[in-house]
């Protein structure tokens, strides 16, 4: 799809406010050397977000012999903006202000049984509920709530199209959110919320090719390519937790036999433990949380069982990644998500290693293997920006209390 004038403006606005949370304060000089774009074509754009109250003017910098240059800076209190992350046990929502910092946080569990697209709604719509409230925010000045889902989501038409986990198929998740919450809404799913996330605030700043592994209940790649977020034809790719990494290996929510998913991701984390140690005091058998928190701390204290479970998921983690360093040959591999979190640097050393033993050298030389530096929940920062993208694409037609449209024009993304 051919993009239009509109598109390139709504994307270069974006760029533009990006670099400006990045750096507040700044010049529309270093504006225009940062982003590339004309000094006159900054200028331009900094006026619309300086309408829009999200920037502000904030002083004058003395330039190299010329007139003081102006400085503009994010306007912290020009809106807020809510980023949910449902996953598999849970939903977690925070509410930011214009900089992308948390402001409020709410967490709900999912426990199992519970995943009903009706009963995951109620969760989420009692969490926004509950971080407006804890915010004091003005109902008006709410620009948006990004939502991230798993699985495979159409995100023009706000629709959970596949969530293996639960089964869940063609769910029209936005218009059941519409029924509860009177903020636009955008979705998207946690792939693309972690590597904007990282692609903004984290290891992937400054890099254009790179790939965030998300390892959580479920397992998937975000991918960075050429400086933007790749997403596919039909908004899949990165389903990198659905490719096989053992031929007739363990049944996959998704069908398949012996998916990535099946050995790194929390359920497969608790699997290679029981295989181990079935009676290991270390196994949480209803509780992936526990389970991962209690090997992190095994690991910590020597524990022999902790420390071979981490070594072997690691292995094929390691295996897995070696793909996609041989395949898209990215500047870096960030391992995102909570179980990366908890298992910290213990499973990123073993990660390194297994790579090295996997990956060809010449690719493997070019990529760092890092843990995500987001000390937030990564997918909450990442939907929150899905919601910015959608506000700055309804510049001058955007209403409050109404439901827009998820993010509408998938080529007009910035990211």
């Amino acid at each position: 799809m051919k993009r239009t004038s509109r598109d390139i403006r709504t994307a270069n606005r974006y760029e533009v406010l990006r670099q400006i949370i990045a750096s507040s304060p700044t010049s529309r000089q270093e504006l225009a050397a940062a982003t590339g774009l004309s000094l006159a074509t900054v200028a331009t754009l900094v006026g619309e977000l300086l309408d829009l109250g999200m920037i502000t003017e904030v002083g004058f910098e003395d330039s190299a012999g010329g007139r003081p240059r102006g400085l503009v800076a994010v306007n912290r209190s020009g809106g807020a903006l809510i980023g949910v992350d449902i996953a598999e046990t849970y939903v977690r929502v925070e509410l930011f202000d214009l900089a992308l910092t948390v402001l409020a946080r709410a967490d709900e569990d999912v426990r199992p049984g519970e995943s009903r697209p009706e009963q995951v709604v109620g969760h989420v719509a009692a969490a926004v509920g509950s971080v407006v409230a804890q915010a004091g925010v003005e109902a008006a000045r709410v620009l948006g709530v990004g939502v991230s889902v798993p699985g495979q989501v159409d995100r023009d038409g706000g629709i959970a199209e596949y969530a293996p986990n639960w089964d869940w198929h063609d769910v029209p998740l936005l218009d059941l959110l519409a029924e509860h919450i009177a903020y636009p809404l955008y979705l998207d799913n946690p792939l693309r919320a972690c590597a904007v996330a990282e692609l903004w605030f984290g290891a992937a700043r400054g890099h254009g090719d790179a790939v965030v592994v998300n390892l959580g209940t479920g397992v998937g790649a975000g991918l960075v390519l050429g400086g933007g977020v790749h997403r596919g034809v039909s908004n899949s790719a990165g389903e990198w937790g659905h490719t096989t990494l053992v031929l007739d290996g363990r049944l996959c929510h998704c069908g398949n036999h012996g998916c990535v998913e099946t050995y790194v991701g929390a359920p497969g984390i608790m699997l290679n433990l029981r295989e181990l140690s079935p009676q290991s005091p270390l196994l949480h058998p209803e509780d992936q949380t526990a389970t991962v928190r209690a090997l992190a701390d095994g690991v910590a204290a020597g524990d022999p069982v902790a420390l071979k479970v981490v070594r072997d998921t690691a292995r094929y983690l390691g295996a897995g990644i070696a793909d996609l360093v041989n395949l898209l040959n990215p500047e870096v591999v960030v391992l995102s998500s909570w179980v990366a979190s908890l298992l910290g640097e213990p499973l990123l050393d073993e990660v390194r290693a297994s790579v090295a033993r996997h990956a060809l050298r010449r690719p493997l030389a070019a990529t760092g293997i890092v843990l995500s530096p987001i000390p937030t929940d990564p997918v909450c920062l990442g939907a929150a920006t899905f919601a910015l993208e959608g506000a700055l694409q309804s510049v001058g037609q955007r209403t409050t209390g109404k439901r827009a449209p998820a993010a509408k024009g998938r080529t007009a993304s910035p990211f």
